[in-house]
């Protein structure tokens, strides 16, 4: 109810800029209204087009724009808004004469009808027709500026992301603290310090495999864990339970590189473990996500977690899936899920396709703004000579030239923003401007 008087108050608003429009050209031609009784009247029926017009376009116009979401600045769609335009302003305007002349007059249906003229239309189905042409330039460039917006946060986000995942891909704390695992281990066992460091070998072989990957498969990322909790038991020995699952629904299904050491490692890091309080860590798979399991005994300790581990895992997952991270937590339990990914539920594939996909998606774009500036230059250039032929049938005031002026207004803020051209404004404005909206977003 709230929003309808908000688009019956922008209706009024609409009504009274053309009302005075319509006043104005009236006047400059010698018409005169006797008394204010009659301005009153005038500017109510003035209204009342303006009210019913507003709200059945504007309905039409949210029906085509949720239907064709898609395919909304194609011409095909605009050329259906036009016609749709003109049949819905053509049944409103047939309504409204009847309640004008019918109900609240002296004709009869049968002479309304007999004596109805398509002149009655013309210039109510002309206004209805600019407004919408002019709304449509307004959510042409709208959706041009949020998609720019849009790539330019993607290529941002996905080289933060890269950026983060490299940054955190061992702890440096898991690094110092296998070394001194490892010396003490020279001096104690001997054996046991040669297959440690068999295993930190093929940790970090793993880590310089993977690295410039987005994804893996389940199959692979499992057995590094497997190696990589080997080394974790090494240092805490018996403290940790660790259980993986024995069976994969679907070994192939992918995840991201080094997601579980993460998760891994923050269990342990986050966590007392000790002989009489044993950690147990469970990874298995349920309902199409892997879940990584462990019992809560939080470390007394007084700098808290930074959350950067898990950021830099849901980072990743947003950029190539609609799936979400999942977190779950209770007094005893915590965990976590990520997706296992497929082919039909993966976004992005790798770095060099989407870069490839991206670049073909700005050139495809531009060749839409082209087009779309093109539509929109032929419509102003068929419409000025239909606006001088109604202005030499209607008066010899020269009106036409302020649709003709206000519209090449518009027409050359399209032509500068299809062809990159901002005299006033300097060169690198916009991109500037964009990364300043970004970094608020981001803030």
């Amino acid at each position: 109810m709230l929003n309808l008087f908000k688009e019956i108050g922008k209706a009024f608003f609409i009504g009274s800029i053309v009302f005075i429009i319509i006043g104005l050209i009236r006047y400059n031609n010698g018409y005169t209204y006797s008394n204010g009784k009659d301005l009153l009247i005038y500017f109510a029926y003035n209204q009342l087009y303006s009210v019913v017009l507003y709200l059945a376009n504007g309905y039409f116009f949210k029906y085509v724009l949720k239907n064709f979401k898609d395919t909304f600045f194609t011409l095909k769609t605009v050329l259906i808004l036009i016609i749709g335009v003109i049949g819905v302003t053509m049944v409103s305007v047939f309504f409204i004469r009847i309640t004008h002349e019918v109900i609240f007059g002296n004709e009869t249906l049968s002479e309304f009808v007999v004596s109805e003229r398509p002149q009655d239309y013309y210039i109510t189905v002309f206004i209805a027709i600019l407004v919408s042409l002019a709304i449509l330039v307004f959510f042409y460039y709208k959706h041009l500026q949020e998609n720019k917006v849009k790539e330019q946060k993607i290529i941002a986000g996905t080289a933060s992301a890269k950026f983060d995942a490299l940054k955190n891909q061992l702890d440096p704390h898991f690094l110092f603290n296998s070394l001194n695992v490892l010396t003490s281990l020279i001096e104690e066992n001997p054996e046991a310090a040669t297959k440690f460091t068999t295993s930190l070998s093929k940790v970090y072989r793993y880590v310089l495999e993977q690295k410039n990957k987005d994804l893996v498969s389940v199959e692979e990322e499992l057995k590094f864990a497997r190696l990589y909790m080997l080394l974790i038991k090494m240092r805490f020995e018996d403290s940790i339970v660790f259980t993986l699952p024995e069976n994969l629904s679907n070994p192939e299904a992918k995840v991201v590189p080094l997601s579980l050491q993460l998760l891994l490692e923050n269990a342990v890091k986050h966590n007392v473990v000790t002989e009489s309080r044993k950690l147990h860590i469970i990874i298995k798979e349920e309902e199409g996500n892997l879940v990584v399991t462990n019992n809560i005994q939080p470390k007394q300790v007084i700098k808290s977690s930074t959350g950067v581990g898990l950021l830099n895992i849901r980072q990743r997952y947003q950029l190539l899936t609609n799936r979400p991270v999942l977190i779950k937590k209770d007094e005893n339990i915590f965990s976590i899920s990520i997706p296992l990914l497929t082919k039909k539920n993966t976004v992005m594939e790798t770095q060099d396709t989407y870069i490839s996909k991206l670049k073909y998606k700005r050139a495809k774009d531009h060749i839409e703004k082209l087009k779309g500036f093109y539509i929109h230059l032929t419509v102003y250039l068929i419409m000025m000579p239909v606006f001088i032929f109604l202005n030499f049938q209607s008066t010899g005031f020269p009106w036409a030239i302020f649709p003709i002026v206000g519209w090449g207004f518009g027409l050359t803020g399209h032509a500068m923003e299809t062809f990159d051209y901002y005299p006033f404004l300097g060169k690198n404005w916009e991109e500037r401007k964009l990364k300043e909206f970004m970094n608020e977003d981001d803030k």
